[in-house]
């Protein structure tokens, strides 16, 4: 279940890499390799959407996260964007959104997906290393569903934060190591429920939240907030959860200067 990983970097896995490029066009079905994705991103959407609007005001005034563009004027990056099922949303929710993807396969599907759909996206096939050496700065950098699938997620955390503008944010989404996770995550979603296919997550790569808010801390960010996220069957939907044992998100903040 991932949007997409690292190019010519130390963050890069090529495997990973080869993996998620060839899935094309394919990101877009709801019941395709990515529809486990797909029930995702409600939830996700929703939780990104509350969280900038709190903690960004829209000029002298609070933003309503109820309005038609809660997210007007905000900046954001979406990392390793895969075929842009996060961007997108985010995009219509009134953000700038920038997605970068190292696979040029993922971000050519994004195009071609964003110009039917009429969203405006400025999709760019970089690394998140090459995006960091040149300068750039947002409100929100986004890695979500991304982090497990990386070679060097120290080198890609350092860079990501490096995108972070003062006062701006860091959220991160990604699954805990954990006996649950492996459970739930490798041995029932992969392998009996086949929500993805099976070998699409490796349990070592999985990530403990320390290992995740230490290099961000090093980096000079707090954290400010963490969710969990779990599956209700009888429902078929993913709803926030303080249970952090398998998905989980985290959200730091560079402080202003």
């Amino acid at each position: 279940m991932r949007e997409s990983i690292g190019g010519d970097s130390a963050s890069v896995d090529r495997e990973e890499l080869a993996r998620f490029a060839k899935l094309g066009d394919a990101w877009w079905d709801l019941e395709g390799p990515q529809r486990a994705l797909h029930k995702l991103n409600p939830v996700r959407i929703g939780y990104l959407r509350n969280l900038l609007c709190s903690h960004f005001a829209d000029g002298d005034r609070p933003r309503d996260r109820k309005a038609e563009k809660p997210l007007a004027g905000l900046r954001i990056v979406d990392l390793g964007c895969g075929g842009g099922l996060l961007s997108e949303p985010l995009a219509a929710l009134g953000a700038q959104v920038t997605g970068i993807d190292p696979a040029e396969d993922n971000i050519a599907a994004a195009r071609r997906h964003a110009a039917i759909a009429g969203a405006e996206v400025d999709y760019q096939p970089l690394t998140v290393e090459a995006l960091a050496a040149s300068g750039a700065s947002f409100d929100a950098v986004l890695a979500m569903e991304v982090l497990e699938h990386v070679a060097d997620v120290k080198g890609f955390l350092a860079a990501s934060a490096a995108l972070v503008r003062p006062g701006g944010l860091f959220v991160g989404a990604t699954l805990n190591r954990t006996l649950k996770s492996y459970a739930l995550a490798i041995v029932g979603a992969e392998y009996v429920l086949r929500w993805v296919e099976p070998g699409t997550h490796d349990w070592r790569k999985f990530l403990r939240p320390y290992e995740l808010t230490k290099p961000l801390q090093a980096a000079g960010l707090t954290e400010i907030d963490r969710a969990g996220i779990v599956y209700h069957p009888l429902t078929d939907e993913w709803r926030l959860s303080g249970d952090t044992d398998v998905n989980y998100m985290i959200a730091m903040e560079r402080p202003a200067a």
